[in-house]
């Protein structure tokens, strides 16, 4: 065999053996906006997944939901780290799958109202005043409003709704201006542990939801499954690592004592009931967008 022949198919050998790890995937976060931000609060956590899958991953930057989506039906972006309400729609515009859940210890929402209100459950609210939160949010809108439905309310029909800040919310209450507010349980105790001149029993929550489904690391339809399952694999063989990078930035407090977890789809079908409660029955768009 001639020299150049020879040095050439080496060449070819080095780019078939390697050009799997060659490979940069992208790298978005839904709730996320602008690349200085991504850098800043999930920068160790992308640092982490290189470490311990051998791979590459470069952030790809998104201002709302519906650009993730598009982003992973373009295949302009790989891997997003996302919430269940927005996989749900997610999954229904791109055929992206779950990939690994990021597990949230007490995550679930509550339907919270003054102790000396006179109402005692869920029925009591009919016709009454409901904060809740951010248009679209899984915990903060979507859980409280199917918690209520759970106990024979309906939060479209039954309610006069308000949405604002989680904040404003435990004000209003606190002061009279609504009757009750729906959130993410573990951000309003937060809130309320903050009231140190407000006896213990001021207030009362009168309705919680189950566990919601994890966020996630879901994965686009356009890359190889053995290429995914090998991420996959990486990172629940190296959690220790990988929530270490995650808890890295305070920003992502709302993980503290995380587990990382195989998930499947149906596990989200709850969520799926959910914007039908809402009345959204087609989960395919995102509510506030």
């Amino acid at each position: 065999m001639k020299l150049k022949s020879f040095v050439l198919g080496l060449g070819l050998a080095a780019v078939s053996a390697f050009g799997a790890a060659a490979e940069t995937w992208k790298l978005a976060v839904t709730d996320v906006e602008g690349l200085e931000r991504l850098q800043l609060e999930w920068g160790p956590f992308k640092e982490a997944l290189e470490k311990t899958t051998g791979e590459t991953f470069e952030f790809f930057a998104v201002n709302s939901r519906t650009a993730a989506a598009e982003a992973l039906r373009a295949k302009t972006v790989d891997f997003v780290v996302t919430g269940p309400a927005e996989y749900v729609v997610i999954n229904k515009l791109t055929d992206a799958t779950p990939l690994v859940g990021l597990g949230r210890p007490d995550y679930h929402c509550a339907i919270v109202v003054r102790a000396d209100s006179g109402i005692n459950v869920p029925a009591d609210l009919k016709g009454k005043k409901v904060a809740f939160g951010d248009i679209g949010s899984t915990s903060n809108m979507l859980c409280p409003m199917q918690a209520l439905a759970d106990h024979g309310v309906d939060p479209v029909n039954d309610l006069e709704k308000i949405h604002t800040s989680r904040n404003i919310a435990h004000e209003a209450l606190k002061n009279g201006d609504i009757d009750a507010l729906g959130s993410n349980a573990g951000s309003w105790l937060r809130v309320r542990n903050k009231e140190t001149d407000l006896p213990y029993g001021f207030f009362k929550i009168i309705a919680r939801s189950g566990d919601l489904p994890n966020d996630m690391i879901m994965v686009g339809a356009h890359v190889p499954a053995e290429a995914a399952t090998a991420v996959k694999t990486s990172i629940l063989e190296n959690k220790e690592t990988i929530i270490a990078g995650i808890l890295a930035h305070e920003e992502n407090d709302k993980y503290t004592g995380m587990d990382l977890v195989s998930i499947d789809d149906s596990a989200y079908n709850y969520v799926r009931s959910m914007y039908t409660t809402a009345g959204y029955p087609q989960f395919d768009d995102f509510i506030g967008d």
